[in-house]
This record gives C-alpha cells, sequence and structure tokens, in this order.
C-alpha cells in the first residue's frame, strides 16, 4: 500500500519528506540527541555537527526506505536489522547525493560489508557480481548468500549509482 501511495504523490514524496525531515527521528534517536548534547568532552560546535549528521542519516535511511521493502539479497524486512547502505560512498557523494534515497539499498549487515568494501557489486538486470578479490569464497555459502541470485530490477536513479559502485568500488 505504502508503494502504491508512493508511486500515486511521485515528486510530492520529496517535498513531504523535505518538510517533515526533522521530525523523522525515533525516540531511541532522541535520546542518542540528548546524550550527544550533554556530552563535555567536546565543544558546542562539533555537538551540532554531530546532531545534523545523525539527522541526516535519519533523512537517509527515511528516503531508502521508501524505495526499498527490505534486504534484496536475504529478504529481510524487519528495518531494525538493516542498514541504510549508500551505494556511492558517503565521502564521494555531494551534499544532494548523500541524502538522496535512490542512492541507498537497505541491507542486512553482513551483506552491507561486502557491499561497501566491493566484494559484491550488483548488474543494472539485479544479478549478484562477486569480486574475483573475495578469497574466501566460503564466506558467501557460510553467510548463504547465492553468487547466482537476481535481487530483481533496479530503478534508473539507482542504476547511475551502481553504475559508479561497480567502476569505483566493485573490484573486479
Amino acid at each position: 500500500m505504502a508503494r502504491i501511495l508512493v508511486e500515486l504523490l511521485g515528486d510530492q514524496v520529496e517535498q513531504i519528506i523535505s518538510v517533515i525531515g526533522d521530525d523523522v527521528v525515533t525516540d531511541e534517536a532522541e535520546q542518542r540527541e540528548r546524550e550527544l548534547l550533554n556530552r563535555r568532552d567536546i565543544g558546542e560546535t562539533q555537538k551540532l555537527q554531530l546532531v545534523k549528521a545523525r539527522r541526516g542519516q535519519g533523512l537517509f535511511r527515511a528516503r531508502v526506505e521508501i524505495r526499498e521493502r527490505g534486504s534484496r539479497v536475504t529478504g529481510v524486512e524487519e528495518k531494525p536489522h538493516l542498514r541504510a547502505s549508500h551505494i556511492k560512498p558517503w565521502r564521494d557523494c555531494t551534499d544532494t547525493e548523500k541524502l538522496d534515497g535512490n542512492n541507498g539499498l537497505l541491507l542486512a549487515p553482513h551483506v552491507d560489508h561486502l557491499f561497501d568494501r566491493g566484494f559484491i557489486s550488483f548488474s543494472m538486470e539485479g544479478d549478484v557480481l562477486v569480486s574475483s578479490r573475495l578469497r574466501e569464497k566460503r564466506i558467501l555459502e557460510s553467510w548463504h548468500l547465492d553468487p547466482e541470485m537476481s535481487v530483481g530490477s533496479f530503478s534508473a536513479e539507482q542504476e547511475e549509482y551502481l553504475r559508479f559502485h561497480r567502476a569505483e568500488v566493485f573490484k573486479e
């Protein structure tokens, strides 16, 4: 139902998220912010920068969750057990790309580990690509990851980021 609503709203979804962006903060995140603001080992400017970064991560995750139901690789849909992983790494992103939900996938932590380090990537068609530099092929077996699986197709916007990932992050 949420996916249909997002499709019907189209570009309005981004406008809504930008308006309520600061409200996309969970009770747990609020607690972490309070703890951060009460710290005495860092200055006020650094505290504010850290709070803004945390809120940005929450906004990015909310945007990714609009596009992704769960982990395409493991099938896990319980959001607390998934990471919102940047396709194009944070360090290489513009400010806009850092918060773009199309630049993210929901991944289980062990899959996120492999993806972030370039040991796996995805083709445009959704095939899992495994780096020849992943020396321990038994890792895939141990983690029940099928190198022959397809995770489904990606949107054109996601494909742009995946093209970067395959060229700059994936270790062929």
